[in-house]
């Protein structure tokens, strides 16, 4: 037998074993410890073999160096060691563990077997410490003269079990603390003896830190027997319907010896259901609300004591409703206005019956105060006794929970007398006062800015004309009222600040806020205001156009720097795109003619596989050059509702189960105009970005609708646009990662798990079809993102199927004119074109074709590529031979966009494609120069 022999012979226990066997077979072993593979030892060839076939990671240390031989399970193991670490010492390769490993290879060749369920090692083996956990059996095996020559182990790592037991066992330690600490008492009972199987410390401290666990509750509650619990606790049970009680009294003896003690507790019975649904326990929740009890009950004293004190005389107390019918009253205020008990009861006292004509709209005004904030500002005026005569009164109301009003009233028609004894001494003076105040007053009414004075408490007293003007507001609308009902919720808490200012004697300079028009819109104005004498004097000038131009001005500048990111990026990625057109063009070239040129089955699967790979490549590069915007995206009408619909299987694939798809059209939805396969994509991106962020499940909203924009839109779109907006119930958004959010390659996505090309996808296509992509977010209340897509011009008939035409068959020969710069792809196209029965001219350039064309060579078809170096291209070329050679069929290919070579009138083919579709289009075009 000679040597190659020999080899074949000792050596086809290396036949298999994936990339690790190719590794065996090709490594130097004459130069290692075990010397070439034909001497090794029988036992070892054997292990080595059944090694190669497993899947389960094996290794084999052989020999007094411990040389180690593994398998393609056990090189994941190894990490960035393989390969590096074949044919080396064992305690070499895992030298960072060497401590750990050398006392059980000792005891392996030592002749002990040695197994470990669970071993803990800090390996190096992906560039830094990392704690690992495996199960494995280090076997000795012996030699043919019975001495271990070295040790076989199969292993198992076992470290993503291990630190999942670890999270389940602190998500359950979390959640008994949950439980444990839960404000609210909790416990559990299980089987038909409610035998207690745990409780929380609320629970504890209410019955009085018993030993309660593993005990029926009749035996560890004796003292309730009687009170209900059992009963309804055995009801709960036998039904498998909750029980709820409210404010349910239990006597307890919370101490032992101690005398029962009243608790009043609110508590439900859920029961507890196993897999097939019968009961098994029940789960009870409740709270202590003893001291709610006790605080009703000394609301009811209290009531009680108030009831006594307005028994006073001096000052009448009275209850009204909101119609203005007093329903109790002291005997004070019935003094005071003259009627009778009996004329209570019977309705005769009511604010309309003792309310003097002119003093009706003071009346109304305090019942709007009261309605507005709760409360009225004390105020005075006249009433009619039951007799007729008139008397002044103090008043000062609250309003109380159940919609009814209590109010005190004290008489002070003596000061009223008084006062008018004054006033009558003082005409004069006030006449000259009033002619003074004319012109301030001539101001207060024609000036075109809102005038306002109200006290320290925002309570306003008095208002000008320019609120009817510019809000809308009358002024017995608004005054008694507080100024912060008519601000904007996001400026409150501004406008306290201001106002705390003023109180401390500080001047407004210019304040912005929002004040509500009658109509419920806002308007923007900014103040300048004053303190004096406890009251604010402000005056207000409408801004709300200066806002709006502003915004106009920041979303434009905005829509600017992202249409800047986007061309920044697509002009990277469309070159990238290009070359590796011409990359995928030569490989899938390669690949057709290797599948024209041999039968072998065997290979047929791997052109296969080959051959998707390449349609896959090529996938990728018309999404890179559409984004790129160099790649020609074909726009057509799109009904919005029929897609989204005919989209919903996939969009549920792209979910979870615990996510459903809901969606929402308006009727008579426009068309809009948009390239199909760049709508879906933003859908599935937008769908999937929506899953990731309701990670314990939700709802996702596909809304759309017909809106139309005015000129001078925020979004600075205007016309006829569909709105689709798709919603999520996740996280939300900070305002930091909403404002990059459309950028191309920004995401917050852990590293392998967003691309970041996205939502810039989505934005792109938005802006391809005429509109925009907006976002709102905020964190806790979820994400919308919407497109505004402008309306198509087409009918709605023109949403039809594009079929695909076949191509017409003809004789395939003739000589082509092979015009393409790329050696590779060139090569591979001509052979197959020459295998198909065509003779080549190959040249490498445009400008080299052109003699070709204009000397009296046969040329029977061209095949160029577009965009190659020197002074012409391919589209100044077909002008070319269609001028020298009339008739002559051409076919140009390229990788970028189809666009500019088909307004010319030939066919193009795009890169990359397959010899099939190239001998399909040659054939086309000389069946047309044919015909």
């Amino acid at each position: 037998m000679n040597g190659a022999v020999a080899w074949q012979a000792f050596a086809s226990f290396l036949d298999q074993g994936g990339e690790t066997g190719a590794l065996m077979r090709a490594h130097n072993w004459t130069a290692s410890p075990l010397g070439p593979p034909e001497h090794w030892a029988m036992p070892l060839r054997t292990l080595v073999s059944v090694m190669l076939g497993s899947r389960q990671p094996m290794f084999v240390a052989w020999g007094p160096t411990q040389t180690l031989l593994y398998n393609d399970a056990y090189a994941e193991i190894l990490g960035r060691k393989h390969p590096e670490a074949l044919g080396q010492p064992f305690l070499d390769v895992w030298s960072e563990i060497r401590n750990d490993l050398t006392p059980i290879v000792e005891q392996a060749y030592a002749g002990r077997a040695v197994h470990m369920d669970d071993i803990t090692l800090v390996m190096h083996r992906k560039g830094y410490p990392e704690e690992t956990h495996f199960a494995f059996s280090y076997t000795p095996v012996r030699d043919e003269t019975g001495a271990v020559a070295g040790f076989f182990c199969p292993c198992i790592e076992t470290t993503e079990e291990v630190f999942a037991k670890r999270r389940l066992a602190a998500e359950s330690d979390r959640l008994r603390e949950l439980f444990r600490q839960a404000p609210g008492f909790c416990y559990v009972w299980r089987g038909p003896e409610h035998v207690y199987e745990m409780a929380n410390d609320a629970y504890f401290q209410l019955v009085g830190h018993r030993d309660i666990i593993g005990k029926p509750v009749r035996e560890a509650l004796p003292e309730i027997e009687g009170q209900g619990f059992f009963d309804w606790a055995d009801q709960a049970y036998a039904t498998g319907e909750p029980f709820v009680g409210h404010g349910v009294p239990a006597k307890l003896q919370r101490s032992p010896g101690a005398p029962l003690e009243e608790r009043f507790v609110t508590f439900i019975f859920q029961p507890i259901r196993d897999a097939v649904g019968r009961v098994t326990g029940l789960f009870v929740q409740g709270s202590d609300v003893t001291e709610v009890k006790r605080a009703e009950a000394a609301l009811r004293a209290s009531e009680a004591r108030l009831r006594t004190a307005l028994e006073i005389k001096t000052v009448g107390a009275i209850y009204f409703d909101m119609e203005g019918r007093i329903t109790e009253a002291n005997e004070a205020f019935l003094a005071m206005s003259g009627y009778s008990r009996e004329d209570l009861y019977t309705g005769l006292l009511t604010w309309q019956r003792l309310t003097p004509p002119e003093w009706l709209d003071a009346s109304e005004k305090a019942f709007a105060e009261l309605k507005a904030v709760g409360q009225t500002t004390p105020y005075e005026k006249e009433y009619i006794r039951k007799d007729g005569t008139r008397w002044w009164a103090l008043f000062a109301a609250t309003l109380l929970d159940d919609s009814t009003a209590f109010e005190f009233v004290l008489d002070i028609t003596p000061t009223k007398r008084a006062e008018q004894a004054l006033r009558e001494l003082n005409a004069t003076l006030e006449t000259r006062v009033a002619e003074r105040t004319a012109e301030r007053d001539r101001m207060w009414r024609l000036t075109t800015d809102v005038m306002v004075v109200h006290r320290l408490d925002s309570t306003i007293t008095a208002v000008n004309p320019a609120w009817g003007t510019m809000l809308g507001w009358l002024e017995e609308e608004v005054l008694g009222q507080s100024s912060l009902n008519f601000i904007h919720p996001d400026d409150q808490e501004a406008t306290h600040a201001e106002n705390r200012l003023l109180a401390e004697g500080h001047t407004t300079k210019r304040f912005v806020n929002r004040l509500r028009h009658k109509d419920g819109s806002y308007r923007w104005i900014a103040w300048t205001a004053v303190p004096d004498a406890g009251l604010v004097h402000a005056v207000g000038r409408d801004v709300t156009a200066e806002k709006e131009r502003e915004e106009a001005l920041r979303q434009a500048e905005n829509q600017l720097r992202q249409a800047q990111k986007l061309e920044a990026v697509g002009q990277l990625t469309g070159g990238l795109a290009h070359d590796f057109n011409n990359l995928l063009q030569a490989l899938g070239g390669c690949l057709s003619m290797i599948r024209r040129r041999t039968n072998e089955p065997k290979v047929q699967p791997l052109l296969d596989a080959g051959e998707q790979a390449v349609d896959r490549g090529a996938k990728l590069v018309q999404q890179l050059m559409a984004f790129a915007r160099r790649e020609g995206l074909r726009p057509e009408p799109i009904d919005v509702r029929d897609r989204v619909l005919a989209m919903s299987t996939l969009l549920e694939r792209a979910l979870r189960a615990d996510i459903r798809l809901a969606t929402i059209f308006a009727p008579g939805l426009w068309l809009i105009e948009a390239d199909p396969t760049q709508f879906e994509l933003a859908l599935i991106n937008l769908a999937v970005n929506a899953r990731d962020a309701m990670p314990e499940g939700g709802r996702l909203t596909i809304e759309a609708e017909n809106t139309v924009l005015a000129p001078g839109d925020p979004t600075g779109l205007e016309g006829e646009f569909v709105r689709l907006s798709v919603s999520d119930a996740g996280a939300g958004m900070p305002a930091d990662v909403r404002a990059r959010a459309f950028d191309p390659f920004f995401t917050t996505k852990e590293v392998g798990k967003g691309s970041g090309l996205g939502l810039a996808q989505v934005y792109g296509l938005a802006r391809q079809a005429g509109g925009t992509a907006l976002i709102d977010s905020e964190p806790g209340r979820g994400t919308t993102v919407v497109l505004l897509l402008r309306r198509s011009v087409a009918s709605a008939g023109a949403v039809e199927e594009r079929t695909a035409r076949p191509a017409a068959a003809a004789q395939r020969s003739g000589r082509v004119l092979l015009v393409e710069d790329d050696p590779i792809v060139a090569s591979t196209v001509a052979a197959a074109l020459e295998d198909a029965g065509y003779e080549v001219a190959q040249v490498p350039t445009a400008d080299a074709a052109l003699p070709l064309l204009t000397s009296g060579a046969r040329i029977d078809l061209l095949f160029s590529d577009v965009v190659m170096p020197g002074r012409l291209n391919g589209v100044d070329l077909a002008r070319e031979a269609r001028r020298l050679r009339p008739g002559l069929p051409v076919v140009l290919t390229t990788g970028y966009s189809e666009k500019v070579a088909q307004a010319e009138g030939v066919r193009v083919l795009a890169k990359p494609y397959r010899i099939d579709d190239l001998i399909s289009m040659l054939t086309a075009a000389s069946s047309e120069r044919q015909t």
